[in-house]
């Protein structure tokens, strides 16, 4: 009798062990999924500052065409995207368009002196500032994520509920790269 109320107390222990884990693999996940959307949240507000961009710098920039299509073609790519995976490179690509955009004003005076443009400007550098932070945030939160998916126990069950690793937002080649414009 003694031995199974041991056995109980064992299996009763082991339960509620994988109880909590599972409850904190959820938990976790949830806030990768949330931490994402804060991510994108904060792009989506970027893209809706850059046609007004585009049509500010239009005006001044008749012969700029291909830097502006760049602009609209990498705003477009991020949009038809749909796994994170790909956001996360489309992100890149106009991130590297409106740092050249952006490049492009300091030939234009009268650009630069533009206040909507100088509006635009400063709005779109506190979302880059907000996404940068979203960035840090979610891939802080992959992290504790990764590791509760990866270390011994929580692995266990992990496994046995089939939760996977996620992907951290890393920058591309191109993103660490020097803008360059060329006139």
């Amino acid at each position: 009798m003694k031995w199974l109320i041991i056995l109980i107390i064992i299996v009763v222990i082991i339960v509620l062990w994988v109880l909590a884990t599972y409850n904190t693999l959820v938990s976790l996940r949830n806030r990768v999924k949330d931490s994402w959307s804060q991510i994108d949240v904060q792009l989506k507000r970027r893209f809706d500052l850059i046609p007004n961009l585009v049509e500010t710098v239009k005006g001044y920039t008749k012969h700029e065409k291909e830097t502006l299509e760049d602009v609209v073609k990498a705003r477009n790519s991020y949009l038809s995207a749909t796994l994170p995976e790909d956001q996360m490179k489309a992100d890149g690509e106009l991130t590297k368009a409106v740092s050249k955009l952006f490049a492009l004003s300091e030939s234009y005076p009268d650009l630069k002196a533009n206040t909507n443009f100088m509006e635009l400007q400063t709005e779109l550098n506190e979302t880059e500032n907000k996404i940068a932070m979203s960035r840090q945030f979610y891939n802080d939160i992959v992290m504790q994520y990764n590791n509760k998916v990866e270390m011994v126990p929580s692995n266990i069950v992990a496994g046995m509920f089939k939760f996977t690793k996620e992907a951290f937002f890393q920058a591309n080649e191109t993103e660490k790269q020097n803008v360059q414009v060329k006139f």
